[in-house]
């Protein structure tokens, strides 16, 4: 059987990203054992919902920052998330009633599937991390992610003064999330092969 040029080429580009976005795959879940992202979805999509939203935010991550002061990995950082889910949860409300409203307010500690994400000067690949979930009433308006740890959440430059943020991950962990070695592409052929998986296991 003969293939036009298109479709040989076509079929060249599959193999690439199956061959690249299998080891970026591997890379990921190496990398999501090390981190937990935090995920704070809003009431609504309502500007003053949003804003609320970043306001709880802030609330949860500085209920939490003395809490894993310290801490060496993320299955420790888990653990102690999961002992103070109470904290978390009163920090959140507080900052809820501060700002007028009576939302509840749930929170969990799960595995959870995020797309690519891109922050200042930094990027995460899609894949499957564990999640600090923080629900503001109806959950029904649009996300916020980060990472709660190591805390990535506020701006942050590999090899500045915050730098100890990256201490637990090795030198290719942070080529892999920094602005550096065309990420963009690679995460992208992971996409590709996530789409691929679900299209074949149809």
């Amino acid at each position: 059987m003969k293939f036009k040029n298109w479709e040989l080429a076509f079929i060249i580009a599959i193999l690439i990203t199956l061959l690249c976005g299998s080891a970026l795959s591997r890379e990921q879940a190496e990398l999501s054992d090390k981190l937990i992202r935090l995920h704070v979805v809003a009431n609504s999509d309502s500007a003053d919902d949003q804003a609320l939203k970043l306001r709880v935010r802030d609330a949860v991550l500085a209920s939490l920052a003395p809490k894993l002061g310290g801490v060496t990995g993320a299955a420790e950082a888990a653990r102690i998330i999961e002992e103070n889910f109470a904290s978390v949860r009163a920090a959140a409300l507080r900052e809820i009633t501060r700002s007028g409203y009576n939302y509840d307010v749930a929170v969990s500690l799960r595995e959870e599937d995020f797309p690519t994400r891109d922050y200042d000067s930094f990027s995460l690949p899609a894949g499957r991390y564990n999640a600090l979930r923080i629900v503001i009433g109806d959950g029904a308006g649009k996300n916020w992610w980060c990472v709660v740890f190591p805390p990535l959440c506020t701006e942050i430059s590999v090899g500045d003064e915050n730098a100890a943020a990256f201490n637990e991950l090795s030198d290719d962990e942070v080529k892999l999330i920094s602005e550096e070695d065309g990420y963009v592409v690679r995460f992208k052929s992971m996409e590709m092969l996530a789409k691929l998986k679900k299209l074949f296991n149809k």
